[in-house]
């Protein structure tokens, strides 16, 4: 039941939705998901270092997807200005995911951010992540990033709603796979072939995940 989403080329979404997958798309490029049936099924991400939020705002008042992402909360002090950013983007799509950063959030979560929102997760990378504690994200999330094996693992400790996954993608441009436990060079090669077992793998990671009940609520009352 969990969502997942790629963001890529329009061949690799193709790829994916065979798999159950959902289109994904940045809201500085909607390109490669024209084609797709992305009103109330898609996710659109930000650029986070270069945020434009009524560049945004126009992305998903005229896409409608079912899950966005705000602006990420890197200071407490900006929360204010990014809950109100997120108020006015739910009025256009199902879910609003709000990405709480700073760890002056930690244990305060749910004090300081409305019940309306989700949580936004930014899984480490070498690229960034978050510095709020795990224990701090108690409702749904939506897992940004990393690679799979981690997001499997934080469910562990996460309420998760959905995900988006990109990092098999850049693996297969080298010919490498994620065999379920990591990723390795795959016995056959290929771009494509690389894509679809990857897709297959990290599916069934995913197959004995019972999501919490708050997120099954949700669910139903996003169909």
């Amino acid at each position: 039941m969990v969502l997942k989403f790629i963001t890529h080329s329009k061949k690799a979404i193709a790829i994916a939705q065979e798999y159950g997958w959902h289109p994904g798309a940045r809201y500085t490029n909607l390109r490669d998901v024209k084609s797709f049936d992305f009103t109330d099924n898609g996710f659109l991400d930000i650029d986070w270092k270069n945020y434009n939020f009524h560049r945004h705002l126009d992305a998903v008042a005229q896409h409608r997807p079912r899950l966005t992402i705000a602006r990420d909360v890197e200071c407490i002090f900006a929360l204010d200005a990014i809950l109100r950013e997120a108020e006015c983007l739910l009025q256009h799509c199902d879910h609003v995911a709000v990405v709480p950063k700073d760890p002056n959030l930690n244990g305060r979560l749910n004090e300081l951010i409305p019940d309306a929102f989700m949580l936004g997760y930014s899984v480490p990378t070498k690229y960034g992540g978050t510095k709020v504690a795990v224990d701090s994200f108690d409702r749904p999330v939506h897992l940004l990033g990393g690679r799979p094996d981690t997001q499997r693992s934080l469910a562990k400790h996460l309420k998760v709603f959905s995900l988006d996954c990109n990092r098999f993608t850049l693996d297969a441009q080298f010919g490498d796979y994620f065999d379920g436990q990591t990723f390795r060079p795959h016995p056959l090669g290929g771009y494509e072939r690389c894509l679809r077992d990857s897709l297959v793998n990290i599916n069934v990671l995913w197959h004995d995940y019972e999501p919490h009940a708050e997120v099954k609520k949700m669910m139903k009352v996003a169909i």
